[in-house]
């Protein structure tokens, strides 16, 4: 009896990602949910297609603990994967749909994964690893000829199957995904992240990001990428919100969509916002529906955040800054803040503690030094999956390492300097790549500039200016490192300056610089 007992009060009280989605549909299961394309989905009918998807993947017998992939771009089939997973005691494992070959076969054969999902276009991708891989469940996720006998996502959302709440134990501590690292400078590691450390961020995202119930949001950026899926889809369908999904944020359709659904809430990192603002149609298209205005992934260079918030004058900026091991938002920099500081990441958030260290003696820095940035928190991973040693030296000193330089100030504000591995040493002196972009951004000619260095015998390296140039615009070198001159001190002067007609940047909007590295190295 009391072991009944007990197991009712666990049911009751239990608190993992398909239960606040739950109270959500409770909350408004007429709302519309979710719009992808010309498919519309009610709280109440994104809760029973969860439901029906998540009764199948265990029909096909997939155990809690297995590893199920999602391989596709934007869709409501990706996200309903994701939310059944969360139901069933699944790890879900979101791939980049542009990885090919070895580093994709890495990713699925290093966490194990029982299933693939991915759409019809990527499915090549997977039949070329046949022998490689050890994963016995290929389904689509959105097929267009569901009837091959493969499992599909969409039509097991769609059909009259039950929608029976499943029937799994879980808890709050379990596993529920796996956010693979970039692995800019290594093998990509697998941050584990539970229900627990999801719902903490979730937390602290409504709370310091004003995301109300009744904004309509517009999700462009890669599901598979931790910021759209968890600083703003997730805590959006928790809060009530409305959801506009599109494949990507190609700027003609992202600043039309504003402008035909009164699209009042949108996140992109900085290239894509460069991209807007650059687009012959950003004066055309009357987009002051739009009043919240998020950015993060990458740094922003100031002089573009100062260009928003002149031709957006009535948005509220908030600049987001975190990564996936800490699920990943943990600092912000509120609209309000951003007329003391505009340069600055912010605060950290509700459920984070920061400090800056010396990353030679892990000592805490004084305002102003530089070093590097270090957190506690319940939004944190719990491991690399399969890495102790990459663990252990994450949570060196129980603190994670974030591999970020930084500064605060005296009033406790972070300001970011660059990626550890990003700065430049010259001659023997370290420059933060983001200085000598900053003044590159100063110049009129310029709409993009990434700043590397390039190994040099006499130097170390070199600093080295990849830049694209405004259209109408004509620019040489020579003006441009007059320039520099003028803005930077002699040390921080580029070595060299190539021109191109874009910089190489990844799916979720990142610029790559270790293809600049290997393109002009």
């Amino acid at each position: 009896m009391q072991q009944a007992l007990s197991a009712q009060i666990q049911y009751a009280t239990r608190n993992c990602i398909g239960d606040a989605l739950a109270r959500s549909v409770m909350r408004q299961e007429n709302k519309e949910a979710l719009a992808f394309a010309d498919r519309r989905w009610t709280y109440r009918q994104l809760d029973d297609a969860v439901n029906r998807v998540a009764n199948q993947l265990i029909e096909v017998g997939l155990l809690p603990g297995d590893r199920v992939v999602g391989y596709g771009k934007n869709s409501d089939a990706y996200l309903l994967l994701w939310l059944a997973c969360t139901r069933t005691g699944l790890i879900h494992v979101p791939v980049n749909f542009a990885l090919i070959k070895e580093e994709l076969s890495y990713i699925l054969n290093q966490s194990g994964a029982r299933a693939i999902f991915c759409d019809d276009s990527l499915a090549d991708n997977i039949t070329s690893l046949q022998g490689e891989i050890k994963a016995d469940i290929i389904g689509s996720l959105r097929s267009t000829a569901p009837s091959d006998g493969k499992l599909d996502i969409l039509a097991v959302a769609q059909s009259d199957a039950s929608a029976e709440l499943p029937s799994v134990e879980l808890n709050e501590n379990d596993v529920v995904q796996l956010l693979y690292t970039s692995g800019t400078t290594s093998d990509p590691k697998g941050a584990m992240h539970t229900h627990r450390s999801l719902l903490s961020e979730y937390s602290s995202c409504l709370l310091h990001l004003d995301i109300q119930a009744e904004d309509k949001s517009l999700a462009g950026l890669p599901l598979y990428h931790s910021a759209q899926m968890h600083v703003f889809v997730m805590p959006g369908l928790l809060v009530g919100s409305h959801i506009h999904l599109i494949e990507s944020p190609a700027a003609e359709h992202v600043l039309k969509l504003i402008e035909a659904e009164k699209i009042n809430s949108f996140f992109a990192p900085p290239t894509v916002w460069i991209g807007l603002l650059r687009h012959a149609d950003f004066d055309q298209r009357d987009i002051r529906c739009l009043k919240k205005l998020y950015y993060g992934a990458s740094i922003m260079p100031e002089p573009i955040v100062a260009e928003l918030a002149e031709r957006l004058p009535n948005c509220g900026l908030y600049n987001c800054y975190g990564q996936s091991e800490i699920a990943p938002l943990a600092t912000v920099l509120s609209p309000e803040e951003h007329k003391r500081y505009p340069a600055s990441a912010g605060k950290p958030i509700f459920n984070v503690q920061t400090r800056i260290v010396d990353p030679a003696t892990n000592e805490e820095c004084q305002p102003g030094q530089q070093g590097e940035i270090v957190h506690r928190s319940p939004h944190l991973m719990v491991g690399y999956w399969d890495k102790q040693a990459e663990t252990e030296e994450a949570f060196a000193d129980g603190w994670f390492h974030s591999g970020d330089l930084a500064y605060q100030n005296e009033e406790g504000y972070l300001f970011i300097v660059d990626r550890i591995k990003d700065v430049v040493n010259t001659g023997g002196v370290l420059v933060a790549s983001r200085d000598v972009e900053e003044a590159f951004y100063g110049h009129p000619a310029v709409a993009e500039v990434a700043v590397i260095g390039l190994p040099h015998e006499k130097w170390i390296e070199a600093i080295t200016a990849v830049v694209t140039i405004k259209p109408g615009f004509e620019i040489d070198e020579a003006e441009l490192l007059a320039h520099a001159q003028a803005h930077l001190a002699p040390f921080k002067v580029p070595k060299a300056i190539h021109f191109v007609d874009a910089l190489p940047k990844n799916t979720a909007g990142k610029l790559l610089k270790r293809s600049l590295r290997k393109t002009f190295g």
